[in-house]
């Protein structure tokens, strides 16, 4: 093997570091990707840094696109995509396979290969799956690229929220009343015995319940359901998303986040936010976060012991599911004042009104630096097993 294909130190080649910024994907949560990579582009330090930004299309092409973060910004309740990025229709951004070498080449149909240089580090900010479930990290790995945020095992775990649910109660944190509903039982006798499951989970839990799909995130196709009347439909826009799905009985309390960021001691938690009910809409849904705007409040109303103790189950939940770089950790704090875990995100939203930077903004780390220290822990880590 020659010398010259093996990836080298960038200080030794007297180069800065170029960052690939992967977003888009073929999930749902597509153009609340593009928009957090725009808001990570604008603050990248360009004098640190080269950035080769890098859109996946839904359809789950690598386009080339342009580098201009304005133009991926929510617009008039517009959503962006990468297709009014792209810099060609059919041309095509090719990882490498061999991780002796991270140089990454630019193909057009009936063109000669371009190369576009070695990359040292990916941020990909994909929300959801083929993306943010370790079906990405998984390919970084087998290219020997290092990357930004979670590995294999716990960006499929964090993307799953069946066994999320099940690594945390090994783990002994407190989770709330859940019911798993996989494909193959709505396959049988017509989803008669899921459906009876669910009403049978109801009248233990009560009314109304809570219909998401099981590995998608952004609230996109959750329902609240308050009697029978609605499960049916609710299932169906469940399923649009997922095949399969999670029941969730309602827990009444406060909604608490918190964010866990990778030092180089260790893991650390943010200043809490509270989520409080949003009057024009049902819950916490993907129009409330991202359409409407609705805001959080920074730092959450909480005694120093409610604070002190949801910021130690929410590191407790960033290593019991193996994550690397960072997450956000949602919580209800329930009428009996217990902290409840909902979820963890590993690769929470970085819009300008994303919970987890204005978590570390009030924690005293501004949002460029929030983007700089992610990058250099993906730097310092190596790919493979550790």
């Amino acid at each position: 093997m020659s010398s010259e294909n093996l990836p080298q130190n960038t200080e030794q080649q007297g180069r800065r570091p170029r960052v690939a910024v992967v977003f888009g994907g073929r999930s749902s949560e597509h153009a609340i990707s593009v928009v957090t990579a725009g808001a990570v582009l604008k603050s990248i330090d360009r004098s640190k840094y080269e950035v080769l930004p890098i859109g996946i299309t839904p359809e789950g092409r690598w386009a080339l696109t342009a580098d201009v973060p304005s133009r991926m910004a929510i617009a008039d309740r517009k959503l962006p995509s990468v297709a009014e990025l792209a810099e060609s229709e059919d041309g095509a951004v090719v990882l490498p396979v061999d991780p002796a070498s991270r140089e990454v080449l630019y193909t057009e149909p009936g063109a000669v290969p371009k190369a576009l240089g070695e990359v040292d580090v990916v941020f990909p900010v994909l929300h959801g799956p083929y993306g943010e479930d370790g079906t990405l990290q998984g390919l970084l790995e087998l290219s020997g690229i290092p990357y930004v945020g979670s590995g294999v095992l716990s960006s499929a775990v964090g993307q799953d929220k069946e066994y999320m649910k099940l690594v945390f109660t090994a783990f002994g944190l407190p989770v709330g009343p859940y019911l798993t509903i996989r494909p193959r039982e709505w396959a049988a006798d017509g989803g008669a015995a899921a459906h009876d499951r669910i009403v049978e989970f109801a009248g233990e839990h009560g009314w109304p319940l809570f219909i998401k799909p099981a590995r998608a995130g952004s609230s996109i196709g959750i329902t609240k359901v308050d009697d029978i009347s609605g499960l049916a439909a609710a299932v169906k826009e469940a399923q649009r998303h997922d095949p399969k799905i999670i029941v969730e009985a309602l827990l009444r309390g406060r909604e608490i986040e918190v964010g866990v960021l990778e030092f180089e001691d260790g893991p650390r938690a943010s200043a809490p936010a509270e989520i409080p009910p949003v009057s024009s809409h049902d819950f916490y849904d993907f129009e409330a976060k991202y359409i409407d705007s609705a805001s959080g409040i920074v730092p959450a109303p909480l005694t120093p012991e409610q604070t002190a103790e949801v910021q130690r189950l929410a590191i407790e939940a960033f290593e019991a599911a193996s994550c690397e770089g960072l997450v956000r950790a949602d919580f209800f704090l329930t009428e009996d004042g217990t902290f409840v875990i909902n979820e963890i995100n590993t690769m929470p939203g970085f819009t300008p009104i994303s919970m987890y930077p204005r978590m570390w903004q009030e924690s005293g780390i501004e949002y460029p630096e929030l983007v700089d220290r992610l990058i250099q822990a993906a730097l310092r880590r190596s790919t493979g097993l550790r």
